[in-house]
């Protein structure tokens, strides 16, 4: 194997240094190896190749680890032949780093010190072998790619933020003026966090919108103290800004919660309310929608709710047809939806087995919606 001893004279024990993986997806184990391969090398390449679970997108696993391993290069292979590994590394390779595989035995031939060898031969390059763990019988990380899959909650603290956000499922709560949406989001985030363990960590994203409107009522009221909610006004270039918003709130907080991520609203309702208070669609707002990462959307039903008259006298009257268009909008737009009716208890209880269906489905991240693919 050959050692390039005059490209690493800062104290590093090789020059350029590869780390080959699918990273299906990427997890503490992986990024034990890049660090530790970064640790030896002047320079380390991280080589994400295409996946048989092609459920994560391989665009997808090259931007994890791109944020994750920022001193590290990172590119991705179509080809995960033996020429379209080398056509992806055109540069010579001094170090190529693999892992021990959770569950190997330490005394066995391990596969992925064999597959190292391979590799070591392909790129002309010393294989180096990373164990996982500090002794033969146990590994401090327990993880593999099939165990994210197949358990997305217990592996859950061995994933880094950007892939968590990509794996939560994103379920919004929407519907037309007072029909308990907030009530709905608030119940079902305490619902899941009451199962305790990651679960406890569930968050709920409020409307942004709410937040907007006070401040606009907040300026009205400096230039006449006696304004109320009926007295603002929306303008449509309001619409999107609201949107994105709402969209990077609910990014932020898909980073930092549970697999389920609950959602008072998003970028898809925010369309149909610049309907609502404009009479026309907002072509901005709908190219943020179009960006959305949701899975599930819980239309609350406006029927056997009481109104609440905070805003503009005309929302009691609108309740109906903003239902309605919810419906016709959520339908054409192909996006995946439960509608809530009747008694809170029963809402709670329908919106809860709608989301269990959902989370025992798996982890494919959501891809933009139908209309727009």
């Amino acid at each position: 194997m050959r050692r390039h001893d005059h490209d690493h004279d800062h104290g590093r024990d090789y020059g350029h240094g590869l780390v080959i993986g699918g990273f299906s997806p990427p997890h503490a184990g992986h990024h034990h190896l890049v660090r530790t391969a970064r640790e030896r090398c002047e320079r380390l390449t991280v080589l994400v190749r295409a996946s048989t679970d092609e459920s994560l997108p391989l665009a997808d696993r090259v931007a994890w680890m791109r944020e994750i391993h920022p001193e590290a290069f990172v590119v991705g292979a179509a080809d995960g032949s033996p020429d379209g590994l080398l056509a992806a590394v055109p540069e010579r390779v001094d170090a190529v780093f693999t892992s021990e595989p959770y569950g190997e035995p330490a005394d066995a031939e391990p596969y992925a010190e064999s597959y190292g060898q391979e590799l070591g031969r392909l790129f002309g390059a010393e294989a180096v072998r990373v164990d996982l763990g500090p002794d033969p019988d146990r590994t401090r990380f327990p993880v593999s790619d099939a165990a994210v899959r197949a358990d997305l909650a217990g592996c859950w603290d061995f994933l880094e933020p950007p892939v968590r956000s990509a794996l939560t499922r994103r379920v919004v709560v929407l519907g037309a003026e007072s029909t308990g949406t907030t009530t709905m989001a608030l119940a079902l985030a305490d619902h899941y966090r009451r199962r305790g363990g990651v679960w406890a960590r569930t968050r709920c994203v409020p409307a942004y919108g709410r937040e907007f409107g006070a401040l606009k009522l907040a300026e009205l009221r400096a230039d006449r103290p006696g304004a109320t909610r009926a007295d603002v006004t929306f303008r449509s270039s309001d619409f999107p800004v609201v949107a994105q918003r709402q969209a990077e709130r609910e990014e932020e907080a898909a980073r930092d919660g549970s697999p389920v991520l609950f959602c008072d609203t998003d970028a898809f309702a925010t369309t149909i309310w610049h309907e609502r208070y404009l009479g026309i669609a907002s072509a901005e707002t709908g190219e943020i929608a179009a960006r959305g990462r949701q899975h599930l959307w819980l239309l609350t039903d406006h029927r056997g709710v009481p109104f609440t008259d905070d805003g503009p006298g005309d929302g009691e009257r609108l309740r109906p047809w903003m239902t309605a268009r919810f419906l016709t909008q959520l339908a054409h737009s192909g996006r995946r939806t439960a509608v809530l009716s009747g008694p809170h208890e029963e809402r709670l209880a329908a919106a809860v087995a709608a989301v269990d269906a959902l989370l025992a489905e798996g982890t494919r991240p959501a891809d933009s919606h139908p209309e727009h693919r």
